[in-house]
Order: structure tokens, then sequence, then C-alpha cells
């Protein structure tokens, strides 16, 4: 992974932590997921027209993956709904960053150094460690604060997101325009999830009033997602699965400041040390090469 690849996905872990805030911050659920999907949409028709489609063969892959993210995507924003954004976050990264890897290695032939598989391991183990510290303990002796269905569906949308990044890790590849691909799959995304949306609604009248109540919000969120998630696929078509999953998944590292900023959820020197530990798993995945 050269530096340039492990920069951008860097950057994407930033943007990924922002827009999951905003999500976090609208409390509406379903308004929020439409008003990202739309998002999604509008960038989709855009960069569909000028782009055109990829190849025919990963066409299976894009429908998958647009199916996979819109469950990802309703399960998100219910574990936020019940868990704190501190540890629903990492819990669904961290599981996502072990499953990616387990199934790169042994199913898609990946190759990965002693050192990048120790880094691997690293960041993972601190991230699963963060959600399981949760952000009301200061320290390992003390019960965790979230709540139960936050966990159980913070789990379910990490194994969605494992899901739907090895099926983009394959697919990209196959596309022969990753661009192109990465159109298609916002633009079908924003088709499908306002739908479902829609259809999950207990008042399905005054859900457009909903939606637009947190217009801004949600398109920003959308934006910002649509960019770091397009960052990711890029860096999948020329990066290991494995090594792109493990970077772009310290987005973790800054939701706990951004949990204990605008949250007011507990950021403790465990925590801090977790975090630390987590950079040096990032640092030795790219030493590793």
């Amino acid at each position: 992974m050269t530096l340039t690849v492990t920069a951008a996905v860097l950057l994407a872990a930033v943007l990924h932590s922002a827009w999951n805030a905003i999500a976090k911050a609208i409390p509406d659920r379903l308004a929020s997921s439409t008003m990202i999907a739309l998002a999604y949409l509008a960038s989709g028709l855009v960069g569909a027209a000028v782009l055109g489609v990829p190849l025919q063969q990963s066409w299976p892959y894009v429908l998958a993956s647009a199916a996979l993210q819109t469950c990802y995507l309703i399960l998100l924003t219910t574990s936020y709904k019940h868990g704190d954004f501190s540890q629903v976050y990492p819990l669904a990264r961290g599981l996502a960053v072990l499953l990616v890897t387990a199934v790169a290695t042994t199913f898609l032939a990946e190759r990965l150094s002693l050192w990048q598989l120790a880094g691997v391991a690293v960041v993972t183990g601190a991230l699963l460690s963060l959600a399981l510290i949760g952000p009301g303990r200061a320290g390992p002796g003390k019960p965790a604060t979230s709540n139960r269905k936050g966990t159980f569906f913070a789990v379910l949308t990490g194994a969605a997101i494992a899901a739907y990044t090895l099926v983009d890790g394959v697919g990209v590849r196959l596309s022969g325009q990753p661009l192109a691909y990465i159109s298609w799959l916002f633009l079908l995304q924003g088709m499908l999830i306002p739908i479902v949306c829609w259809r999950m609604a207990t008042d399905r009248r005054s859900f457009p009033q909903r939606v637009a109540r947190y217009w801004k919000p949600g398109f920003v969120g959308g934006l910002v997602s649509l960019l770091a998630y397009g960052i990711v696929v890029l860096a999948q078509s020329m990066a290991p699965l494995a090594l792109v999953s493990a970077l772009r998944e310290t987005s973790v590292l800054l939701a706990g400041i951004i949990g204990a900023v605008f949250f007011k959820e507990k950021f403790s020197h465990v925590r801090l040390a977790l975090t630390v530990v987590a950079v040096a798993g990032i640092a030795a995945i790219q030493l590793g090469q």
C-alpha cells in the first residue's frame, strides 16, 4: 500500500466519523437515512451520466452492495437510536475489520506480511476494546452503560459492513471503471433507501415533512458519506481489502473525541491509551509492506 493510498484512506476515516456524528445528531433515524440517500441519488445521477456504466461482470456486485448498504444504513441509525455513539461506532467498525481480514486472507487469497497481520490484529483489538469499555467506564472494572439493543444492532451493523466491503472489493476490480462503479452504487442506494424508509415509517403521510425538517444536516451528511466511501472503494481497487478496512476504521479514534465533545460522553484515560495502541497498529500496517 503506497503512502498516497494510506493518506487517502485516513482522510476517508476522518470524513466517515464526521458523517456518522451527523447521523447520530439527527433524532429521526428514518429521516436521517432518507436525506443521506437523497444526497447519494443526486451525486450518483451526475456520476452515471458523465462516466457511463461499469463492465457487465461487475453488475451483480453493484446490485448486491446496494442492497447490503441499504440494510447497513438502517441498522446503523437504529444502533445510534439505542446506544452511545462512542460505543456503537467502534464495535461495528472493529468487528468489520476482523471479519474482512478473516475472509480476505482465507477465501480471496490476499497475502499480508507478519507485520501487517500484527497491525490489523492490534487495530481490531483496540477498536473492540473501546466498545467493550463503553463511554461510561473509567476502567476495566466498571460495568458498561450502553443499552443492549444498541450493542445488538451494532453487531449486525458490523456484519453488514464486512459484507458490503468484501462485495465492493471484488466488484470494483471487475468494473474496469471504478468511478462508474461508485456512481451507480450510490445511484441505486439513493433510489432504494428512501423507499425502504418510507415503508418502515409508522406515519407515512407525515414522512415527507419529517424528512424536510432535517434536510440540511442530512444532505450534508450524505455528501460527506459518499466522498468518504468513494475514496475507500478506489483504494480497494489498488490495495488489499484487509489493510484498507483496518485503516478506514481508524475513524473510531475520532469517534471517541466527537462523542465527548458533542454528545457529552466520557473519554477516559483508558480510551486514550487504546487510541494510542490503535495508532501503533496503523504504523505497523504501513511499515510492514
